[in-house]
């Protein structure tokens, strides 16, 4: 698999394109990164390319600041993981060491990962930002699914909301969760409001963790001897599931 459908899906304006290698070194010394996480940036990256730097003045879409947080431009990168990479805690350590919103494109054995991060002030640390929740799902770009498909086709930056950065930056949030949702639903709708997008990530959250609680009991419930404990955790298991169910209507 290639990085190439994906960023070609963004549509970047030419202006924007950088095109450099990131050295390891600035990962080293960002982020505060423990002794386990540099062992990890050294031995688990292969390749980091800076794609492109979405600002103002390239793409036409204002810097955002509010107290919370500063939006000056976007980064947009791509992360060749090496076979014994450990992705989850390597893409956390990326978007920390990254100061602006990063779309971060990963691949890992043959998979691509499309992160996405809001950042905002340090509450302790004057100066210091900080990562909010971590967002990505894994893409199949060389042969994308209908969902997946539809999703490429409303990622551009033009077609994104264009107000200021941070609704540019939340926009392609918003997607993500759609097609996220999209996997269990099989539609892919965007949200059209804030509220609607806050309820579906929240409702994503909550159906990721009672698939996680299913799998738990019914992996019990398999081993359990006893009958009326075994029928307990059924009956859990079947509460849980009308749970999911009642939960994925909201997506």
């Amino acid at each position: 698999m290639s990085f190439a459908p994906v960023i070609n899906a963004l549509a970047i304006p030419n202006e924007a394109l950088v095109d450099q290698r990131v050295p390891k070194k600035l990962l080293l010394e960002q982020g505060t990164p423990t002794a386990a996480d540099k062992r990890q940036i050294q031995d688990g990256i292969e390749e980091m390319t800076w794609v492109a730097a979405l600002k103002p003045i390239n793409i036409g879409v204002p810097a955002f600041r509010d107290e919370a947080r500063e939006y000056l431009e976007i980064a947009v990168l791509t992360v060749a993981l090496r076979s014994t990479a450990k992705p989850p805690r390597l893409i956390e350590l990326i978007h920390r060491a990254i100061p602006y919103p990063l779309v971060l494109v990963t691949e890992h054995r043959g998979a691509v990962n499309l992160s996405l991060a809001h950042k905002r002030w340090s509450q302790g640390e004057a100066g210091k930002v900080v990562i909010e929740d971590v967002r990505q799902l894994s893409l199949n770009p060389d042969t994308p699914s209908s969902e997946e498909a539809a999703f490429f086709a409303s990622v551009a930056v033009s077609r994104l909301p264009g107000r200021d950065l941070f609704a540019l930056y939340e926009g392609l949030l918003e997607r993500l969760a759609a097609l996220e949702a999209a996997r269990i639903t099989g539609i892919f709708a965007p949200p059209e409001s804030t509220e609607r997008a806050s309820a579906l990530r929240g409702g994503l959250d909550i159906h990721a963790q009672l698939r996680r609680d299913l799998a738990i009991l019914r992996a019990r419930a398999d081993k359990e001897k006893q009958l009326n404990r075994r029928v307990e955790l059924n009956i859990e298991i079947k509460r849980l599931e009308a749970e999911l169910a009642a939960t994925q209507r909201t997506l």
